[in-house]
């Protein structure tokens, strides 16, 4: 195995997932939930995460000239529904929105913070220029890595406590409607600069 070629492929696939910045936004939306079921929704996402990647791992390029869909489309789809997530949670007063029903760990956790666009388009670029093996050797160690970050963040919760955590919560939901915005922002640039 070529380890510069590896490497190529795995950085890429690193930034553009962005765990790191991720995580403020899973402490958000999984405050005052139970261990068992944050360590639910972390499997959850992961799981759909990977199926999603290695949908695109094998059939990406295909999918999406089949469907006539663009990454773009991708962008503007998961920015909005990241919108509205983000904007429900921040109006809200109430623990309801994150409470141990809340089915967040296929959309918006798996799909599309740990496996948008980004992530997406770059595992298709990947595939192109390095082929299958490389792309999902990348792609399994960067898995590893995000589930090792998300199963250790409840020890950021205990280090800002709960007061903090609440407030947290409030910010990282701004955040999020801020890349939510970003998304719907970049897809909507490409596809006006496409027609040019």
């Amino acid at each position: 195995m070529n380890l510069q070629i590896f490497f190529l492929s795995f950085i890429p696939l690193f930034v553009a997932i962005d765990i790191i910045g991720t995580v403020p936004i899973f402490l958000g939306f999984t405050h005052g939930i139970s261990e068992f079921q944050r360590r639910k929704l972390i499997l959850e996402a992961l799981l759909t995460a990977f199926i999603v990647a290695n949908l695109f791992l094998i059939s990406g390029n295909l999918i999406l000239t089949f469907l006539g869909i663009t990454i773009d489309d991708f962008r503007i789809a998961g920015g909005v529904i990241l919108l509205i997530l983000a904007i429900t949670d921040i109006l809200s007063f109430s623990q309801n929105v994150r409470n141990p029903n809340t089915d967040i760990g296929i959309v918006p956790l798996g799909v599309p913070l740990i496996m948008g666009p980004a992530a997406l388009t770059t595992i298709i670029i990947l595939v192109n220029n390095y082929g299958y093996v490389y792309t999902l050797l990348s792609m399994a160690l960067n898995f590893v890595i995000v589930g090792f970050i998300l199963f250790n963040a409840r020890f950021l919760m205990k280090i800002i406590g709960s007061g903090g955590s609440k407030a947290f919560a409030k910010i990282s939901s701004l955040f999020l409607a801020a890349i939510a915005v970003m998304m719907i922002r970049v897809g909507i640039q490409h596809i006006i600069s496409s027609f040019k």
